[in-house]
């Protein structure tokens, strides 16, 4: 069995979610089943990239880790493009012995056993600007095989995407729940706006307060602010 990675970088700081800040190494896979309006890892989605792929066996990819990480146990985040749609469980199962802990992001499109063995599963439904339609009855699916600790991430570009996660929240009250401003700049080889970026954030952020809507966490996506749209962070 081989596995589609478009990446594997770090150790660095997580830049999102309820991992943020977090010393982590990274292993992107490669390939998606989703193709949002606004992605920002169009390499590690768009098959036109698929020949940049590395088709690496489970133990070439923990061999890489292992180097990266220096042998010292830390967070390994597995990303995309879908990690969910490759089996990523014999490298979990090799990182758990060994110390390590792993955290996976996915939209919930697809279920894997191997959820149940994460240290955090991100759940990150896209909204109406990306394009997409969630398949509610998928994602069910993965809240049946989710770790003790899994969360809700929802990246807002306007106001249609926060009313929709104002309705995801409703429909899954007991998973804590975090927001961020999404990225307009998706292209690596362009600089981010800084000044619009910290707009979009507090226009977030004012936008939960001013509601009375205190459930959500709202977060920056730190590796924008610090690193813009840079591969490999």
């Amino acid at each position: 069995m081989t596995l589609r990675i478009a990446e594997i970088f770090g150790p660095t700081v997580q830049g999102e979610g309820a991992l943020i800040g977090q010393p982590t190494v990274f292993v992107r896979s490669g390939g998606c089943d989703f193709r949002c309006s606004w992605c920002d890892s169009l390499h590690a989605v768009d098959s036109a990239f698929r020949h940049d792929w590395a088709a690496m066996s489970t133990d070439d990819v923990w061999a890489k880790v292992q180097h990266l990480s220096g042998g010292r146990a830390l967070t390994v985040s597995l990303s995309g493009g879908n990690p969910a749609i490759q089996d990523f469980g014999p490298l979990i199962r090799r990182g758990l012995d060994a110390g390590y802990s792993f955290a996976c992001e996915t939209q919930g499109s697809v279920a894997k056993p191997w959820f149940a063995d994460l240290a955090m599963l991100v759940l990150s439904p896209k909204p109406p600007s990306s394009g997409e339609q969630m398949n509610w009855t998928a994602f069910d699916a993965c809240l049946a095989v989710r770790p003790t600790n899994t969360v809700l991430k929802i990246v807002i570009f306007d106001e249609a995407d926060f009313r929709w996660a104002k309705d995801v929240a409703g429909r899954y009250p007991d998973l804590p729940l975090y927001l961020q401003p999404g990225n307009l700049e998706t292209n690596p080889d362009l600089p981010v706006d800084l000044e619009q970026a910290t707009g979009r954030l507090e226009w977030l952020i004012d936008k939960t307060l001013s509601i009375g809507w205190f459930t959500p966490r709202i977060l920056p996506q730190l590796h924008v602010l610090v690193w813009g749209n840079k591969r490999g962070v």
